[in-house]
């Protein structure tokens, strides 16, 4: 019996780690067979509607027949750079910092390898974090190292590192001090930093802010890029909505791989982004629907015994119970309620679950009968 050459060849998946949703394939069975249906709480996919301003654009750009850019439109970057400026004090920006992506996911998968960064080198990432930037170290041949603080990197030169604030999962901001004190060893270092901010629009708590803020970086963008969505914000996921603003020099090394790679957004998806970046109201008012969830849920949590660390920010609570989250994921589930567990982002996630706020108001409100039980 003959084999394909790929039969023998290492399989880029198996360098990868188990996806992690699919380890909780029997704790969703659990929950989805309560009398009253399921509660996800797993996965933060907005559910409320998209807002007509953004529709409307949608279709006004849909008859455009020809092939979009990769680096988009002048009209988008634009939109990004003022909406930058307005929601979070961005200064010293210009179109030139402003490259579209086809969603964030698989921005942070991709650039790591796209800025060339490969075997023998090193990618920091949160010791608590989002899976795909481990994903994206591995994919590039790179070696990750979980880390929080510079005194754990010692005097080390990481090629890059991944920054979260606000963090998917624990909701923790990170405040200009700390923020300023990575950008400054990252510099002696020449190592890159790629911040993630796509929950940045959502603080409940405490401010946050960009490492482009000239609170933290001086107004020098050298070395930084920092990653937005429209995913959150503006109930956009499946709009696959997102772009990356910072150092111009970075920018232009990732346009220019990515147009040969024919990494584009598509044109409707463009104009649909130039007004969501244009229009405050319609983000103002989903963040009050988040802000109001989270405090039901919240208490209720809270109520039912568990207790709930940092969650300052971002659309979930990062609860415990002080035992394993498998435990916990179970105890949930017995009760029609599915999070995720804390070990899908690292180690020192196993005692924790995070619990989405993105569920309609009644999902929330049935969460909170149940765990009030």
């Amino acid at each position: 019996m003959s084999t394909s050459g790929f039969a023998t060849r290492r399989r880029v998946s198996g360098l990868l780690p188990d996806f992690p949703w699919d380890t909780i394939g029997d704790a969703r069975a659990r929950a989805t067979a309560h009398p009253g249906g399921i509660v996800d709480l797993s996965v933060g996919t907005p559910v409320d509607p998209v807002d007509p301003v953004i529709r409307d654009a949608l279709t006004a750009s849909s008859e455009f027949p020809g092939y979009p850019t990769t680096i988009g439109t002048t009209e988008l970057r634009t939109a990004a750079v003022s909406a930058l400026s307005r929601r979070h004090g961005v200064t010293g920006l210009d179109e030139s910092g402003i490259l579209p992506v086809i969603g964030t996911k698989e921005a942070i998968a991709g650039i790591v390898s796209t800025l060339g960064i490969g075997t023998g080198e090193t990618v920091v990432i949160p010791e608590i974090a989002y899976p795909t930037y481990e994903v994206g170290a591995i994919l590039a041949g790179a070696t990750p190292v979980r880390a929080d603080s510079t005194v754990q990197l010692g005097p080390s030169a990481p090629a890059l590192m991944f920054l979260n604030s606000p963090s998917n999962p624990t909701g923790k901001v990170l405040g200009i001090d700390h923020l300023r004190k990575v950008i400054g060893w990252a510099r002696e270092r020449g190592t890159i930093v790629v911040s993630d901010e796509c929950y940045l629009g959502l603080a409940w708590d405490s401010e946050a802010f960009s490492i482009l803020d000239p609170r933290v970086s001086d107004g020098d963008h050298t070395g930084l890029i920092a990653v937005h969505s429209l995913s959150k914000v503006s109930n956009l996921a499946s709009y696959r909505a997102g772009f990356l603003a910072g150092d111009r020099d970075l920018i232009a090394e990732l346009l220019a791989v990515r147009k040969h790679a024919g990494m584009i957004v598509p044109f409707p998806i463009q104009g649909a982004m130039v007004a969501a970046l244009d229009d405050d109201a319609h983000a103002r008012a989903q963040a009050e629907r988040y802000r109001d969830r989270r405090a039901k849920l919240l208490a209720a949590v809270t109520a039912a015994g568990f207790r709930v660390d940092d969650s300052e920010a971002g659309l979930y609570l990062w609860a415990t119970r002080e035992e394993d989250s498998r435990s916990t994921l179970d105890w949930l589930a017995d009760r029609g309620i599915l999070a995720a567990p804390g070990d899908f982002y690292g180690p020192r996630g196993v005692r924790h679950v995070r619990m989405a706020l993105t569920a309609t108001d009644e999902r929330i409100a049935a969460a909170a009968e149940r765990l009030g039980g």
